[in-house]
């Protein structure tokens, strides 16, 4: 299976569809939140399910807050991050995911690309594809895939 990560397009979606042509074989598309009410179009142009949450700057928007969902055997908790003030720390959103009981979070908010694992539970910040904040600023997303023994991988990739 494969996953991919993006977050905080903010209605500047060239290189979500970029990603969309390099990764034709995604089974699906986990989405951040800050979409800015391009849902429908980040939707249709993807061959598979997308996954979206509301971000800090999704106003009007009857997309949920957070989803919780199962992709490839492990529970998956999908939010933008700002109610858990992920621009400060990840503990409040650890705290979280451990009440949970999920294997996985993917968040955005930030800007910035990171996995990493805290009390078990697996951090995914795809960054942006829009506006990175991280050395070099490049668009970057994540590649969630899973290996034929049900092992999960992740990989940030970078657009030039």
């Amino acid at each position: 299976m494969k996953v991919l990560i993006v977050s905080d397009t903010h209605r500047r979606n060239e290189n979500y569809f970029k990603v969309l042509k390099y990764h034709p074989d995604a089974d699906a598309i986990i989405h951040c939140g800050d979409i800015e009410g391009s849902e429908y179009a980040l939707e249709q142009a993807a061959p598979c399910p997308v996954y979206m949450v509301t971000g800090n700057n999704d106003f009007f928007s009857e997309l949920p807050r957070e989803l919780e969902i199962e992709l490839g055997g492990y529970k998956i908790w999908v939010t933008h991050g700002h109610t858990y003030y992920v621009s400060m720390s990840n503990e409040y959103l650890v705290q979280e995911a451990v009440a949970r009981h999920v294997d996985i979070v993917c968040f955005g908010h930030t800007h910035k690309p990171s996995v990493t694992k805290e009390n078990g539970v697996t951090l995914i910040n795809p960054g942006s594809l829009s506006y990175p904040r991280q050395d070099g600023r490049k668009p970057s997303y994540c590649i969630m895939e899973t290996d034929r023994f049900g092992d999960i991988h992740f990989t940030i990739a970078y657009l030039d």
